[in-house]
């Protein structure tokens, strides 16, 4: 894992993957599926991601100020399914990460967990916009640390291809298009121009 100057943090959004949301509160911590979260600003870095009134990440979020967002990959379909559908606020003296047997490791700046093997991770402090929250369920956070997978993330670009195309198959970012439909990152593509 690379640290990843803040100046390049939106990058690790900008195409749109699916996201794993962790978060924490006294005691409690949760992790869900979100599929709109993308990259705001630049300087300071900021991200949004919409998350629905009912989620019980939400509520941990609102307590706390503070969020991570993990980035899966393609070995990682079955956890961001489980994670997405399944609420935490259901698990009785249980949660997802341990129910899933979910390995996470501390962040640098916050005190929600990261998950282990994923490609990224963003650390975020809530930006309080009550009306946006209530209103659209959009949230707004700057991005405080920024993390990433050298292997496939590195001086500030994504890079898939050149590698062993299995295991690098399987570090490709995901995209749930629905009922449990996800498409992997594909083949990077530059302009002539």
């Amino acid at each position: 894992m690379c640290r990843v100057e803040l100046s390049k943090a939106y990058r690790l959004l900008n195409h749109g993957p699916t996201v794993l949301i962790s978060s924490s509160y006294n005691g409690k911590q949760n992790i869900m599926a979100a599929a709109w979260a993308c990259a705001l600003d630049f300087d300071p870095p900021k991200i949004t991601v919409v998350i629905d009134k009912s989620a019980y990440t939400r509520e941990l979020i609102e307590a706390s100020g503070t969020f991570a967002i993990n980035v899966p990959c393609v070995a990682q379909i079955d956890i961001a399914r489980k994670v997405g559908t399944t609420s935490g606020r259901d698990l009785v003296d249980t949660d997802k990460f341990a129910l899933y047997g979910l390995e996470t490791f501390p962040a640098t700046e916050i005190d929600a967990p990261l998950l282990k093997d994923c490609v990224a991770w963003l650390e975020c402090k809530l930006i309080p916009e009550p009306h946006n929250q209530n209103t659209y369920d959009l949230f707004i956070a700057e991005v405080v640390a920024a993390h990433a997978d050298e292997r496939v993330f590195s001086n500030g670009h994504w890079h898939f291809e050149g590698h062993d195309k299995v295991e690098y198959d399987k570090l490709r970012t995901i995209h749930h298009i629905a009922g449990g439909a996800f498409f992997a990152t594909g083949i990077a593509l530059k302009s002539s121009v």
